[in-house]
């Protein structure tokens, strides 16, 4: 089915009355028609006054720097190169009631994710994108997702009317005009396109957000965003385009995966890359950043098997992070490049002075400023009388991973890198031990990736304790059927030569008396192990649920890699098997996936038996609670 528009009558014309002289060459140098039948019927649809066109010229990068502080999308700070963003109060936060795919009568993802009829759909979004930019200036932008030059480039189309998204982009996303050019695109689904209205502003911010939309045309790679200015709901080539990218990966062979990928630093020089998939306050962002390692992407990992190796890259050149507790002790590196000049935006926080502040900083903040409400003082609260913090809970920074200090030599590598680990991690009291490894590929998928849960915290829903089911971490950006990514995920490393080590991960296991049994620094130990179990460098402990590392290993790194004794009164508490938990976590796991999932995969619930049947066995020997030196 098309989107609903007509073609537009006469194009030339169109795009020289909206564009100028300068940006009709712009899209005529493209050579590509396909790319300018797509803007010129939404510029003809949503009708702004004018439209510039982006190329990779740093004059056009410059344009929309400028036009951000000009139109009040972006206010300059004291520092240089520094900028802040407010988004509406109540426009914080990517809208998942009002985020849906738009689906054909006879097509289904599944009973988990939003969806809307398709025809239905596309008429709702076609009324609120008529003349919805009519008074305003549109940005027409180019991006490459991947590196560029490579068999992970996709090419990404941005039409918007907001300047902040625009320059978000430029920050996130390699330029892509050079893409486009010349490459003969025989219809329009070869590439990614994004439409993006911010809609009627009021005060700078977005008047209608009832009107908040985020549809996704999976058949044609088109992503439409009404009405919202959060990046997470705005910035296409984002989580927007991940959702296309998983569907593609799907149709071709590949994977788009919510990982991290960072190089772990071995012996004499050598550097090991891993990916890891964690959910929303699990440690994924303090993993990937530290110190001492390397980072090439920290959000989302496009896999490719390439002679027969496993292969990654960050789709992204940026982070878009949240930027609560981000501290000097906690995250240095961060600190360091959004407290020095260099291009950063700021979303969301509190402003005194020209200088920003937010929550968990390590420094005492104002009492008064500006942030996202306006004018706020410490006890302001809103119209339901509900506190308004200082800065936004959900606050974020805006960077290029090249200003950071532990930016990775290869985030530009048009082969990416060779993956030896792949990482897990939940946050979870009772269960899983701190560090472990898979028996193989499928053990590794289907009892830790396909498994994994993650335990709200009280900060973030007022009630702690309860396990949120979220497969790879991936669970709110899926676009095909939850069946259908396991077994692309098994099939994957099939085809592998040397299937890359699983692992999972816990920084949150707790004792009887509900203290943790991990130090915050621990996962630099986690890390170097699992690096050397990737070269078969240490022995390990075979458990019914993994292999663990051994007592004495552990012993050297922490006194290597902390400075620190590690006794084994800590050991025996962090790496004993939990019997009970481990035997309700298979039987919960299995309940999701029969009442949840259409058609489960039998292979997954095979080998929830086999682990079952391993933990009865060793409850049967040992009991309950198990010692890891029995399994030695």
């Amino acid at each position: 089915m098309r989107d609903l528009l007509p073609r537009t009558k006469n194009k030339e014309k169109l795009l020289k009355d909206k564009c100028k002289q300068d940006g009709f060459c712009k899209l005529e140098n493209l050579n590509n028609p396909k790319v300018t039948d797509f803007i010129a019927r939404y510029l003809e649809h949503c009708n702004p006054d004018s439209a510039f066109v982006r190329t990779d010229s740093q004059k056009d990068v410059e344009y929309i720097r400028k036009r951000s502080i000009e139109k009040g999308e972006e206010r300059q700070l004291e520092m240089d190169g520094h900028t802040v963003h407010f988004d509406g109060y109540n426009d914080q936060a990517r809208d998942k009631e009002n985020t849906k795919f738009l689906l054909p009568p006879d097509k289904e993802i599944g009973r988990q994710f939003n969806s809307i009829n398709k025809e239905k759909g596309l008429k709702e979004i076609r009324k609120y994108l008529e003349n919805i930019m009519k008074g305003k200036e549109a940005y027409i932008c180019f991006f490459c997702l991947g590196p560029k030059n490579s068999k992970f480039s996709i090419p990404a189309l941005q039409i918007t009317d907001s300047t902040y998204v625009a320059h978000s982009e430029d920050i996130l996303y390699r330029d892509g005009y050079d893409l486009f050019k010349n490459r003969k695109f025989e219809n329009e689904v070869e590439f990614f396109k994004f439409v993006h209205s911010a809609g009627p502003l009021e005060g700078g911010v977005s008047k209608k957000i009832h009107k908040r939309r985020i549809y996704t045309d999976l058949e044609a790679n088109t992503v439409f965003s009404t009405h919202t200015q959060y990046g997470g709901n705005t910035i296409g080539a984002k989580k927007l385009a991940m959702r296309l990218a998983i569907k593609k990966a799907s149709e071709e062979g590949w994977l788009t995966e919510h990982m991290f990928i960072m190089g772990v630093h071995g012996d004499e020089d050598r550097t090991t890359y891993f990916t890891g998939a964690y959910p929303s306050a699990c440690g994924k962002t303090s993993t990937s950043m530290i110190e001492s390692e390397k980072l090439v992407g920290d959000d989302i990992a496009y896999l490719r098997e390439i002679n027969g190796e496993l292969r990654a890259a960050n789709p992204e050149r940026g982070i878009f992070g949240i930027i609560r507790d981000v501290s000097p002790d906690d995250d240095p590196l961060i600190w360091k490049t959004i407290t020095t000049p260099g291009e950063v935006i700021f979303s969301n926080v509190l402003i005194k002075d020209g200088k920003p502040y937010w929550m968990g900083m390590g420094k005492e903040l104002p009492e008064k400023g500006i942030n996202h409400s306006g004018k706020w003082w410490k006890g302001k609260k809103d119209e339901s009388g509900k506190p308004i913090d200082p800065s936004h809970r959900n606050a974020r920074y805006t960077v290029r991973i090249s200003d950071l200090e532990n930016k990775d030599p290869n985030l530009e590598n048009p082969d990416g890198v060779k993956i030896k680990g792949i990482i897990y991690g939940g946050r979870d009291s009772d269960t899983w031990v701190p560090v472990s490894e898979s028996f193989n590929w499928k053990h590794g998928i289907l009892t830790k990736g396909s498994a994994l849960e993650s335990e709200t915290t009280s900060a973030t829903l007022g009630k702690s304790g309860t396990r949120r089911f979220n497969p790879m971490s991936n669970l709110d950006f899926l676009s095909i059927k939850i069946r259908k990514y396991i077994k692309n995920q098994i099939r994957f490393g099939e085809r592998l030569n040397n299937p890359p080590s699983i692992f999972s991960v816990n920084y949150f296991l707790k004792d009887e008396n509900d203290e943790y049994l991990n130090g915050i620094h621990d996962k630099k130990v986690w890390l170097k192990w699992m690096e050397l179990r990737t070269h078969k460098e240490v022995a390990a402990v075979k458990t019914p649920t993994g292999y663990i590392p051994k007592y004495d290993d552990l012993e050297g790194l922490f006194e290597n890699v902390l400075g620190k004794n590690y006794s084994r009164k800590d050991y025996t508490k962090q790496f004993s098997t939990r019997i009970p938990e481990h035997l309700a976590k298979i039987e919960r796991i299995k309940t999701i996936y029969k009442e949840r999932v259409k058609r489960a995969p039998e292979i997954l619930f095979e080998e929830l038996e086999k682990q079952k049947k391993r933990l009865e066995k060793a409850k049967e020997k040992y009991g309950n609670y198990v010692d890891p030196e029995n399994f030695c």
